[in-house]
Order: structure tokens, then sequence, then C-alpha cells
């Protein structure tokens, strides 16, 4: 374009930078900024989106909130974008006190956040543990009067569920239902999860058919979910049956799903038949082998557990420190001595062909 004789404008510059920071390549994207910012070219607020998602995008956090300081020194009045682009990178970056001070400028400099910034903010706070700090985020929502989108209420829902607090999931699921919001997959997804931990399995199954009925076509996520909840209810017949319809949809091999299987056979005590299981795996992760390990010492069988475990990791696979300690430990505890001594000599040379 230079050589052309064309000059290039505000967006010439803008795409340029934005393409440099996908690249990964800051330092060049920055160098471009301060050329456009010298020139009589000024930048716009587009330019300093750019800018702050860009840095903080490739690890630079510290460097966008400095830029976004200085645009505040020099009377640049921050839009409502520019706001939300510094709180979703700063809650990626799982900087929520700052993602916080942030969100109370951005209230002091008289912008109303909207739907996005909160729930951008209130993921992140889930993220990192601060539930009540995430809760408390939800209820000024409610109270500013915002009418929720479905990913927001599966983001407290999934929350909630994960720490254990089903009670309050389900009253989130009814304002959900309340407020005539169109599920989509995640939403069904979101509440399957939910029944199936609450031992409602008809309910889930119900749900199936209103995805169906909708129009949507379920992932193997969906059918996951309902495996391991057959599974938590010591339906291991239904679950494989729901394995079998799976596959019969084309999905191909699950191995989360079968690792559902397998550790719902040995938690309920049936080690016998979760051996079957593993032997029967096509595919086989760390998880798979942890799983197995961890349930043969549940079931006093060590030496079972320390054959398959120097198996897992002669093949390049890993198990858990503490599921290792178990094995070591349980040998002792059963007087077989001379076992835990070649089990720990075999860990030692394993350990330095893969270190």
């Amino acid at each position: 374009m230079l050589r052309a004789g064309i000059h290039p404008d505000a967006w010439s510059y803008n795409i340029l930078i934005n393409c440099l920071f996908k690249l990964g390549k800051p330092d060049e994207a920055n160098r471009i900024f301060m050329v456009m910012a010298l020139s009589e070219l000024h930048p716009c607020s587009a330019t300093y989106n750019i800018m702050i998602n860009g840095l903080c995008k490739n690890g630079y956090v510290n460097n966008a909130i400095m830029l976004f300081r200085n645009l505040q020194r020099h009377r640049f009045i921050p839009e409502v974008m520019t706001y939300n682009t510094l709180i979703n990178r700063l809650s990626k970056a799982r900087r929520t006190g700052t993602a916080r001070r942030i969100l109370r400028e951005f209230k002091e400099a008289g912008y109303e956040p909207n739907c996005i910034t909160y729930t951008t903010v209130m993921k992140c706070c889930f993220q990192c543990r601060q539930f009540d700090e995430a809760l408390e985020i939800l209820h000024e929502m409610r109270s500013k009067g915002y009418t929720f989108d479905g990913y927001a209420y599966c983001t407290v829902i999934a929350a909630l569920i994960k720490i254990g607090r089903i009670e309050e999931a389900d009253e989130i699921v009814r304002l959900m239902q309340h407020s005539g919001i169109q599920p989509d997959l995640v939403s069904y997804n979101t509440l399957i999860n939910l029944f199936c931990r609450q031992g409602r399995l008809d309910d889930a199954m119900k749900l199936l058919g209103e995805i169906e009925k909708e129009g949507l076509e379920c992932d193997q996520y969906t059918h996951t979910i309902i495996i391991n909840g057959l599974c938590k209810a010591g339906n291991f017949l239904g679950a494989k049956q729901h394995l079998i319809y799976m596959n019969s949809l084309g999905f191909g091999y699950n191995l989360v799903a079968h690792n559902c299987i397998l550790h719902g056979l040995g938690k309920a005590g049936h080690i016998d038949h979760a051996m079957k299981w593993f032997e029967s795996m096509e595919v086989k992760d760390s998880f798979t082998y942890t799983i197995i390990v961890h349930n043969l010492c549940r079931a006093r069988r060590f030496l079972c557990a320390s054959k398959i475990m120097v198996l897992c990791l002669n093949s390049g696979f890993r198990i858990l420190r503490a599921t290792q300690r178990a094995v070591i430990d349980g040998l002792c505890s059963i007087g077989y001595t001379n076992e835990v001594r070649k089990l720990k000599l075999k860990l030692q040379v394993i350990r330095l062909l893969h270190d």
C-alpha cells in the first residue's frame, strides 16, 4: 500500500495490529500501534479495544491495565466495549479482584453494566471458587431487572451443581423456566446433569424427548451425563444399554462414558465386573488406569493393582502419586515387603526412562 502511494487509514492499522496479536506477535503489534500514535492519524476507541484485548490474550495483562490507565490520564473516556473487553480478559486471567474493581469504576463513570459484563465477572468468581461474590453479582443483576439469557443461567446452575449446592441450583432452574427462555442444547445438558445428580433419572430422560421435539440433536456430552447418572443409581445394565444406543447413533467410541461405567462398577464394589470392563475397553487413558488401580486398592487386591500400575506407567500414562502410594502402603499392610522393594525399583527405572 505504501509503495503504491495508498495512505493507510485508522482501520488499516487496526486490522494489522489485530492480525499481529492473533499471530502471537505482541511486540510487532505494539510497534505498529506506536507508529500509528505518532502519525497524523489518531487511534480510535476500536484501536484501544484491540490493544487491550490483544495484550491480555498474549499474557500481558499488566501492560493492558497500564494502557487503560494512561488512556484515563489523557482524558480519553473509555466506552462500554472497552470496559467489557478489559473485564472479560481479566476474568479469563482469573484476576477477579481487579475485574471487580474495574466493574466498580465502570459504574462510577456513569455507565450501566450490561448482562454480558455481569455474567463475565460472575463466571470468573465461580471459576475462582468465590461463590458468595458470584451470587452477590447474580442478585445485583436481578435487582436491576436484567433479563438473563440461557448462558447466564447455565453458568450459575453448573457452578452450583459443581459445589453441591443442589437446592440453590434447583431454584435457579425454576427462575429460568418462569422467565420463558427457550433452552438451547447447553441449557438442556445442564438441566439433565442437575436431575441426574438429584437421582431424578425419569425427569432427565424426559428432557431427552424434549430435545428431540425442539429439533435439537443430543451430543456426546448429553449421553455421557445420562450414562453417568445411571451408574450412580446402580443401574449398570441401563448404562451399558444406553452406551450401545449411543454407539448406534454414530458417535463412535466414547472413552469418558466407558470410564464412567468403570468407575461406577468399582465404587459399587463390583470389582470383578470392573476388571472385565477394563479388559474389554478398546482405548484407555490415565484416568482409566487410575480408576481401576484405585478400586483394586479399595478391594484390597494390591498385587493386581501394582501390576496394572506398572503396565500403565510403562505405556507412558500417568497415575496420581496418591494412588501409587496407596498401592505401596497396601502391599506393606499385607506383608509383601519383597514386592514393595521390587515395585519401588521398577518405579525408579520408569521415571528415569520417561523423565
